[in-house]
């Protein structure tokens, strides 16, 4: 029993009832809560590795408490310890002596030293509350009224959230999490004024019973045979009941998204003991939510593996950074997503195998930071009396700085570009060690909507590695840019500010050349083995076209920076009967490119022209995105 009392003070009771004797309550332990303006608890778990205590309170923080290594186990040390706590088994009053058990017990209670918190996530479910609190497969599983649960794990004696999942649109008000013998994960909630019953693998509501909303009694119970719900209303105690009946609904093909997809990402192969490589890929898509998926060669069955929640609008862009190829592990790699509302998410996939499985694949995904350009307009007081000024960006391509071995010493940070709709090429810093994601610069060259961008490593004739950036607009243009210079400033920065900076200047770039008659659609970069560049687009004239670009003489570019000229320029008018969405360079004498009209085109790059070599028609309409591998 834990009770909560005045200045924060929560007490742990073990209360002992026998048939025919007073209840005996044990004084175990004493808690202090964090300090805030409803300062009681309102949940409560034991984690199955003993000695910790995880609590929930009215704020909505999730705290982690030092204790014995068990109820039972820590009544028992606490008789020995403590002389003025009798066991009822030896005390032949016990009987009768059952009422001043309790005054005697917290009487003493200064014998027990008032324990703070191991660890607190300070408003984790926001204002309203933590819910429950659950432990199960090693995980720890927190609720809340924000319409979120949460994923955590014990790292020695720090809680760590793990993910952040929001069941569905509309459940505001999260009461309890049941697991299901068949592997299901059922979510128990509110909305408006019915209980709900959501299931975690159909993603549909079970049941749906109007009850007047969640501020009652209530109790649910669920068997093979029947389900049940009792819950007070208006004095009268209401129970609803159903029997199992057989589903007679059978999904013939489950859909990954609700709405469109619109990119795709491959993260790589994973091995499996006794079965083929299963390939693992993301999806991000107009429903506001990524996917995490197994793709089977053999069976052609793609499996969702997890579904990421976090975005409050439409994914429109991914990238990743980390081995794409298995290792001794599985796959792991950084996973940013990026979209609508001008917000960023990145998380840490690991992928390993796992043939007990349906999809013989386990992934576990950790969120690790997340970044929205308009945070302090939602931390501002009475922002419905202003008017915001800012349009709402959305993101439309992402890259990543790939990592150089030459870096002395190595940087902690990685580097991520982003295209945005406001007409801005952004870099981000991250720091994965302290969930860090940081805006380090960015420029508006362009004046219009910033469709991609590409980053690729330069290397001079010195053998100096530098980053280049390649970014395309709806102007028509192709921008490239010499990055090094602010990522070194950033980094700099970030060390002696640790972690807080103001973004700086990109500066101008380094070459412009005017691509196309309309917007550039799709971009690839790819570097040839003389060391020259082979930039290929596609825009939405349905034209094709791959630049050749070399650089100048050494020092030619700004302050001794690089330089870049164009070498030769290949073009295809009308390549697609529609805007192209996707293009590859395979081999810097062959092209892949995929349109809108539902034809993916191999292109033979030849002197001076792009020739078809083969077409295939496929029936996946509104083509979004395309990747490659070998």
């Amino acid at each position: 029993l834990l009770a909560s009392g005045p200045d924060g003070e929560m007490l742990w009771l073990d209360v002992a009832h026998r048939p025919g004797r007073a209840p005996q309550a044990r004084l175990m332990g004493r808690y202090l809560l964090p300090p805030c303006k409803q300062r009681w608890h309102t949940c409560a778990a034991f984690p199955p590795q003993g000695g910790l205590l995880v609590c929930g309170d009215r704020r909505g923080s999730l705290l982690l408490f030092p204790c014995s290594s068990s109820p039972g186990r820590a009544a028992e040390s606490t008789g020995i310890a403590d002389g003025s706590v009798a066991d009822s088994s030896t005390d032949p009053a016990g009987e009768d002596s059952g009422g001043e058990s309790e005054p005697s017990c917290l009487s003493r209670r200064g014998a027990f030293p008032l324990e703070a918190p191991l660890s607190v996530l300070f408003g984790l479910h926001g204002k309203t509350g933590v819910t429950s609190v659950t432990c199960h497969g090693g995980y720890i599983y927190s609720t809340g009224r924000d319409g979120c649960y949460r994923q955590l794990r014990l790292q020695g004696q720090q809680l760590e959230v793990l993910r952040k999942h929001r069941p569905c649109k509309g459940l505001q008000w999260i009461e309890e999490l049941r697991f299901a013998p068949d592997g299901d994960l059922l979510v128990l909630g509110f909305h408006a004024d019915n209980f709900v019953v959501w299931s975690s693998r159909t993603g549909e509501n079970l049941h749906c019973v109007p009850c007047g909303g969640g501020h009652r009694s209530w109790s649910y119970c669920s068997s093979p045979s029947a389900e049940a719900f009792a819950f007070i209303k208006s004095g009268d105690v209401m129970l609803y009941r159903c029997e199992a009946e057989p589903c007679e609904q059978q999904v013939l093909l489950a859909s990954l998204h609700g709405r469109e997809i619109a990119c795709v990402r491959r993260l790589g192969a994973v091995e499996v003991p006794g079965r083929a490589a299963v390939n693992v890929f993301v999806t991000g898509s107009e429903d506001t939510t990524a996917c995490v998926l197994a793709l089977s060669e053999h069976s052609r069955a793609a499996v969702p593996l997890a579904r990421l929640s976090d975005h409050i609008s439409s994914v429109r862009a991914l990238a990743l950074a980390g081995p794409a190829g298995p290792g001794d592990e599985g796959l792991s790699a950084l996973l940013f997503s990026a979209g609508g509302r001008a917000q960023i998410e990145c998380y840490r996939l690991l992928c390993a195998g796992d043939p007990a499985s349906e999809s013989a694949v386990a992934c576990q995904v950790i969120h690790v930071a997340s970044h929205r350009l308009d945070e302090h307009w939602e931390r501002k007081k009475n922002r419905h009396k202003l008017v915001k000024m800012d349009p709402e960006t959305r993101y439309m391509s992402l890259s990543v700085l790939p990592g150089t071995s030459s870096e002395q010493p190595p940087t902690p940070w990685k580097f991520l570009a982003a295209a945005c709709s406001d007409g801005s090429v952004r870099v981000f810093g991250l720091l994965e060690a302290a969930r860090k994601l940081v805006l380090v610069a960015e420029s508006f060259h362009h004046q219009r909507c910033v469709l991609k961008v590409e980053v690729f490593p330069h290397t001079r004739a010195g053998g100096e590695r530098r980053h280049l950036l390649c970014s395309a607009a709806t102007d028509t243009s192709l921008a490239f840019w010499d990055i090094t210079g602010p990522i070194a400033d950033a980094t700099d920065a970030l060390h002696r500010a640790e972690g807080e900076m103001q973004p700086l200047a990109l500066g101008a770039p380094l070459l412009t050349v005017m691509a196309h008659s309309c917007g550039v659609n799709s971009l690839h970069v790819r570097e040839t083995p003389e060391g020259r560049y082979l930039v290929a687009s596609g825009s939405d004239d349905g034209s094709n076209h791959a630049r050749l670009l070399g650089g100048g003489p050494r020092g030619g570019g700004r302050a001794g920076g690089p330089s870049l000229r164009l070498l030769q320029r290949v073009a295809r008018p009308c390549a697609h009967a529609a805007h192209v969405t996707g293009i590859r360079v395979l081999r810097p004498d062959l092209l892949l490119s995929a349109s809108v009209d539902q034809r993916l085109t191999l292109w033979q790059r030849g002197p001076g022209r792009l020739d078809a070599l083969s077409t295939t028609f496929f029936h996946v309409p509104d083509l979004a995105e395309l990747d490659c591998w070998e």
